[in-house]
């Protein structure tokens, strides 16, 4: 199977100010110039981290990666205002223009898949290829599986479902987003660090295909915990700011670029019905379901998208 390529270093870094309150963190890896491809991490408020850079051939890509409003080194830190699906969108293109890159290829996994649809569709023209992962689109019925009661994931994983429950009241429990989210925009940091923190044991220890009920996870850092929780109530309870099924409506925009999606089996976060129903609206994409869980770092994941972005290298340099 295909493994990470070598760890490696930003060649540049910079900051980009996109409005009055948004400052974004970008970073620049491999060949200056390569075939230009960008990194849109998960969450949202997740923020990139080293190992984002390590999918792509650094000899063929100019990698570019960047942590999108409110998360990882752009600031404000964890900052909700002026901060939306299409503002995000905007802001690729910001930056696009900033490095003065006329086309590139786009990947992105969980919340980076939908970001990276939502460009996509919105700017088809400048999009040489994607690479999408762990699908997510945004619709009520994803939301509803992992965060309510009347989902699915709690049958799961039922350990972490326990404790994510018991943070919030019993009369609170028929809307667990909102009941989360009171909590996370609370004036007291007290109360919006315990929050963000039962938040973030209950995803952040349920990305990978073999899975430790008693593990930390992913978020156990207070200082991400906060900004993606944030960002993730903010999102989910606005819908991802997406008109109901768009990802799905819209795909005729895109289907002429050439495009592989992954969806791990067993991933419990975002289920594999949605990548299912991508593919079959969009069937000149090539469509691969593994035995992996949500995580990019589950090995047949790495395997997939390293072909992916390999293949994208082999058709463009």
């Amino acid at each position: 199977m295909r493994e990470l390529y070598p760890e490696i270093e930003p060649y540049r870094t910079e900051r980009l100010r996109v409005d009055d309150i948004h400052e974004l963190h970008i970073e620049e890896c491999g060949n200056p110039g390569g075939l230009p491809v960008l990194f849109l991490h998960g969450g949202p408020g997740a923020g990139v981290s080293p190992y984002h850079r390590q999918f792509f051939d650094p000899a063929r890509y100019r990698i570019v990666l960047f942590d999108q409003r409110g998360a990882g080194k752009s600031i404000p830190h964890a900052e909700l205002r002026d901060n939306t699906t299409w503002h995000l969108v905007s802001d690729i293109e910001a930056i696009r223009e900033q490095l003065g890159i006329e086309r590139w290829v786009v990947f992105g996994g969980s919340w980076g898949s939908t970001l990276a649809l939502a460009y996509a569709q919105k700017h088809p023209e400048r999009v040489l290829g994607l690479v999408l992962r762990g699908i997510f689109l945004g619709r009520p019925g994803e939301l509803r599986w992992f965060n309510e009661l009347d989902g699915g994931a709690r049958w799961i994983f039922p350990e972490r479902w326990e404790r994510y429950l018991a943070h919030i009241p019993e009369d609170e429990r028929d809307n667990m987003v909102e009941a989360y989210w009171r909590r996370l925009d609370s004036d007291d940091a007290a109360v919006r660090i315990a929050a963000a923190k039962a938040w973030g044991d209950w995803e952040g220890g349920s990305t990978t295909l073999l899975h430790d009920a008693d593990s930390p996870g992913t978020q156990d850092d207070p200082h991400v915990a906060v900004s993606i929780s944030r960002a993730e109530a903010h999102y989910f309870r606005h819908h991802v700011f997406l008109e109901p099924d768009q990802l799905l409506r819209d795909v005729e925009r895109v289907r002429h670029i050439p495009t592989t999606i992954v969806h791990g089996r067993y991933d419990i976060i975002c289920p594999v019905k949605s990548a299912y129903d991508l593919a079959r609206a969009w069937p000149e994409a090539a469509f691969h379901i593994v035995l992996a869980g949500h995580s990019a770092a589950d090995p047949a994941i790495v395997d997939v998208l390293i072909g992916a972005t390999d293949a994208l290298a082999d058709r463009y340099v």
